[in-house]
């Protein structure tokens, strides 16, 4: 799920800790993608593989020879029922994860829910302000989506919203977070990206959608974002607040054109009661 344009921010801006040290990755940016695995294939064959009566008893210093038919029988039966556990155990740990994967992921989109963009929001506010790192976080409202359901069906919405999805996904860092908030709004954590590199960010993004439109049933529809941002400070739903807010003051000013013009910091944090869709 890639586009040919990618446009990162630089690698000089790069998340680390005091003394350079790499800080815990967040989130990634696909939830629905499984993480790796430690050991890969080989723990799965480590879980799976029976062991023999004569490993057991190298362990506990016996020799197969002095065991009786009676105690072998019992034993052969101990060790494929503990077998059966590990593999009903590995199971399980899978099954987990699987719902913890799906638990985080947006059900249209391959990107984070708003719970958990929500979550690492709030862990990436923590870092920035324990080793006095900046970041900033991005707000996404896509413009005329109601137009395109009742033109074009809302298949032909869902898969605006999904072009959108895509393009934000292929254009953002690796340690950088992409969610999905609501029905049209999506958001985007940039680490270690001050209010400048943010806005040159957002205005690149918001150029991208509007440079793809969607070719759907033989027709070309345009596609365009209002867009808000706000360095991460305070709490993380002061932030994502506070990035809406621009959000709607850069809609209203251009019109839902999605044009690159932003407010300064100082508004983008003003505290004005948000209007609500």
């Amino acid at each position: 799920m890639q586009v040919d344009s990618v446009t990162k921010i630089g690698d000089s801006h790069s998340m680390t800790g005091p003394g350079g040290a790499a800080p815990a990755q967040p989130l990634e940016r696909t939830a629905g993608q499984p993480a790796a695995q430690p050991g890969g294939r080989r723990d799965e064959a480590a879980v799976s593989a029976p062991r023999s009566i004569a490993d057991v008893t190298s362990v506990v210093g016996l020799d197969e020879a002095d065991l009786s038919p009676a105690v072998r029988a019992a034993l052969s039966v101990l060790m494929q029922e503990v077998d059966r556990l590990r593999r009903e155990l590995d199971r399980s740990r899978k099954r987990i994860e699987h719902l913890e994967r799906l638990a985080d992921e947006d059900t249209l989109v391959p990107l984070a829910n708003r719970r958990a963009f929500v979550r690492e929001l709030s862990r990436m506010v923590s870092f920035a302000e324990r080793y006095g790192l900046t970041g900033s976080v991005l707000y996404f409202d896509v413009n005329n989506l109601k137009r395109i359901n009742d033109e074009h069906g809302h298949a032909a919405g869902d898969a605006a919203l999904m072009r959108i999805a895509e393009l934000l996904l292929a254009n953002v860092r690796e340690s950088d977070v992409v969610g999905r908030l609501g029905g049209d709004e999506f958001g985007v954590i940039l680490a270690q990206a001050d209010e400048a590199t943010a806005r040159e960010k957002a205005a690149s993004l918001a150029a991208l959608i509007a440079a793809a439109p969607l070719d759907w049933e033989g027709k070309s529809i345009p596609l365009s974002v209002a867009y808000g941002l706000q360095p991460l400070a305070g709490t993380a739903d002061d932030a994502l607040n506070a990035a809406d807010r621009a959000m709607y003051r850069h809609k209203r000013g251009s019109g839902a054109r999605g044009a690159s013009a932003e407010p300064s910091g100082q508004d983008a944090a003003a505290g004005e009661t948000p209007v609500r869709r």
